[in-house]
């Protein structure tokens, strides 16, 4: 590396993060797209020196989202050795009119650690990056082509959280902080990408013992409000 700020980073050391938002019918992910490339990619960064990845991790997603203290997982190191392609990080340094000597550190191979966050969506406040355009949430189903292995990445967190849904979903910040059973039913099915039976949802909920119930919603006919939950 040259140059004073940049021996601040650790290197050939990255993290990338997989934002899930939930906006009450679907499952989204918020992706950048690099200001004069058309090249998009997962939110991420490098770890200072005197910072530990968990404190870059939740600083970059802070910067991102405006939220703090949000649930992150780390899930998986993506270590190939063809991953990174310097031609196309150079093409994002110039297109923000970076100096390339001093950047040079950026082209080389990075080994990077996948996190993966679960956000509610009415709380975010997206926020692009210094080297962005944009920053905007994208249906599950609907992800752009991402640079290097990002959509790698995107498919194994997603895998990795459909495979462990029923021991995350009480640090879920998904939710508001009380909710219907009905609205719990539509995160598992926005994330497992399948329809639920409403009663053998119900039952395997109450049966984890994870749930407080509370006062009843009315919005309607009182003998069909739903009960309103939070988790214990």
């Amino acid at each position: 590396m040259k140059g004073s700020e940049n021996t601040k980073f650790i290197p050939n050391l990255s993290y990338d993060c997989v934002i899930f938002g939930f906006n009450g019918v679907k499952l989204k992910i918020l992706i950048l797209e690099y200001h004069n490339t058309g090249l998009f990619a997962l939110p991420g960064g490098f770890i200072k020196q005197n910072q530990s990845l968990q404190d870059a991790v939740n600083k970059g997603v802070e910067e991102r989202t405006g939220i703090k203290n949000v649930f992150l997982d780390q899930f998986q190191v993506f270590g190939d050795p063809d991953r990174t392609d310097p031609s196309t990080t150079r093409r994002i340094l110039e297109a923000n009119n970076k100096d390339l000597a001093d950047n040079e550190w950026m082209t080389e191979r990075f080994v990077t650690v996948g996190h993966y966050a679960l956000i509610n969506y009415e709380n975010v406040n997206p926020k692009p990056d210094h080297l962005s355009d944009s920053i905007e949430w994208y249906d599950i189903d609907n992800v752009p082509k991402l640079m290097m292995d990002h959509n790698e990445i995107v498919n194994k967190a997603l895998e990795v959280l459909r495979n462990n849904i029923s021991e995350k979903i009480i640090g879920m910040n998904l939710l508001p902080p009380k909710f219907t059973m009905k609205l719990l039913q539509q995160v598992f099915e926005a994330i497992l990408d399948q329809t639920l039976r409403r009663t053998s949802f119900q039952r395997k909920m109450l049966s984890l013992d994870i749930l407080q119930r509370h006062e009843k919603l009315f919005e309607g006919k009182a003998h069909k409000a739903p009960y309103l939950y939070s988790f214990k």
